[in-house]
């Protein structure tokens, strides 16, 4: 136990002494405790802020570019990589070295101390951002180190398992979780729930639960498991984000804000993508969603750019400036978020579909309900929406997977990315990226041509994953495969994580 704390004590706070936009101060510099002293409480609060960080802002705009929520604004190229569906070994290396160090092995430190303890409130959180972790990294890469990841006496180079495998053992770590805690039980301090307890906790582990089966439904048999938690019905009522843990100072603020819509930030980059505002407006109709998660442009319009491009001087108005296309609604104090209802809901009606028809309609209008309520809009906002994208029976998986494509695109892209993978919608359209932007001007009529609710091959896409064809998996990281021999080769990047092939 020493031993793993020694790993750990390099990462902890000592959240107890500030508040909590202290914590995310990066240059706040508390006295480190003596190992013996350090509590959960302190270990806790590093946890979820190593999270929130990578989660809210890496794993976002990647998604983002991932799913064609987002492009390259004009006259800028930082992303235009991420916009030609490309990730390189090197650009994730930071990403999956903080999720390692800083969320795994110190959650797995919290888990076996509140063991030890028998400390199960703490063990539920734990365990739950635990599994949310190592499912978010088997999503990205498809195997990672699992088994052999936490005994470096005996494991020096870990072996990677395969992703049904980590699906399974985090599975198996939550059912241990559950049975263990009851309702009501203290939790250290912690930064997703601070006012509650372990009944939070618990149908917040629920609903990480759930993702895990509803994913890996379609190449496995866990059927019965996953009948069982949708009997019981006990997840998350309300968003699981971190909200109100933001200032509006530089090492303070929300992730995504401080990475690209600060005042001490130098560059733009995110802009909305054609595709995303072809499906929110079309004819007469524009989602009132788009007007919260997007500003309109200098002309008081929604414009999205082209993916695989960062436009150019040569383009015509509105696309030759970038005050003319429209960038995301983020501000210091943006919440991050892990899972909403609306995902919850989406998860159930894609349950029911083909079992209860009736159900899955009543859960497919809830779960577009939920992201209007979420996005602070009325219901009756949301009956409107659903006429324009209402439910089919007969091909589920499309209406399911475009609205949540929409829903996600303005809180969560990294799962709509995830998602579009497994449920294979938005489709490609007919229309091309190189049809879009000619390589000296956008193609209005092309633009207006979109068909709502679906992608289009970028206009210069990576070579290694082509037209008509979405970005499957990363690369095993650098920070890896330079200290680990038994990292395996790299199967290609339009190989499907198992829970989509």
């Amino acid at each position: 136990m020493k031993k793993i704390l020694n790993i750990v004590i390099a990462f902890v706070i000592a959240f107890s002494a500030v508040g909590c936009k202290d914590y995310f101060d990066i240059n706040y510099d508390p006295n480190i405790p003596a190992t013996e002293n350090i509590t959960n409480s302190m270990i806790l609060p590093g946890v979820e802020g190593a999270l929130a960080t990578s989660y809210g802002d890496f794993l976002r705009i990647t998604g983002g570019y991932f799913s064609e929520h987002y492009a390259q604004t004009f006259g800028t190229s930082n992303y235009v990589g991420y916009s030609q569906f490309s990730m390189s070994a090197s650009q994730s290396s930071r990403l999956y070295t903080q999720l390692f160090q800083k969320v795994l092995v110190n959650s797995k430190t919290i888990m076996d101390r509140a063991v030890e303890s028998k400390n199960y409130g703490d063990y539920i959180a734990a365990a739950s951002l635990f599994a949310f972790t190592y499912q978010t990294l088997v999503d990205c890469y498809g195997e990672v180190p699992y088994t052999q990841a936490f005994d470096s006496d005996q494991y020096m180079a870990p072996a990677y398992d395969n992703g049904d495998v980590v699906y399974n053992g985090i599975l198996a770590t939550l059912d241990d979780a559950l049975a263990k805690v009851g309702d009501g039980q203290p939790v250290a301090k912690n930064l997703l729930y601070p006012g509650g307890n372990s009944t939070d906790w618990i149908k917040f582990a629920n609903t990480v639960k759930l993702k895990i089966l509803s994913r890996m439904s379609k190449v496995s048999n866990s059927q019965a498991a996953l009948d069982a938690l949708i009997a019981e019905d006990n997840f998350i009522t309300s968003d699981a984000q971190y909200a109100g843990c933001w200032a509006n100072a530089e090492t303070q603020a929300s992730p995504f804000y401080s990475e690209e819509f600060a005042p001490w930030h130098s560059q733009d980059n995110v802009v909305a993508n054609a595709a995303l505002v072809a499906a929110m407006q079309f004819d007469t109709y524009t989602d009132p969603r788009l007007g919260v998660w997007f500003k309109k442009n200098n002309s008081g319009k929604y414009v999205g750019a082209i993916s695989g491009c960062n436009l150019g001087s040569t383009a015509s108005s509105p696309y030759n400036s970038a005050a003319g296309l429209c960038r995301p609604n983020i501000t210091f104090d943006t919440p991050v978020s892990l899972i909403s209802v609306a995902e919850v809901e989406f998860f159930k009606s894609e349950y029911y579909a083909g079992k209860d028809n009736a159900k899955a309609e009543e859960h497919y209008k809830k779960a577009i309900k939920a992201s209007f309520a979420s996005a602070g809009l009325t219901e009756d906002d949301a009956e409107e929406n659903i006429e324009m994208y209402p439910f089919d029976k007969d091909n589920s998986n499309e209406c399911i997977g475009i609205a949540k494509w929409i829903a996600l695109s303005g809180c969560n892209n990294f799962e709509s990315w995830c998602e579009l993978r497994r449920l294979g919608y938005p489709e490609f359209g007919p229309v091309k990226g190189s049809d879009l932007w000619t390589g000296t001007d956008v193609s209005t009529s092309a633009v207006n041509a979109l068909i709502p609710g679906t992608i289009y091959t970028p206009y210069q896409v990576f070579a290694q994953v082509g037209e008509g064809n979405v970005l499957e998996r990363w690369p095993y990281a650098d920070s890896s495969q330079s200290r680990n021999s038994n990292c395996p080769q790299f199967p290609g990047y339009t190989t499907p994580v198992f829970w989509a092939k």
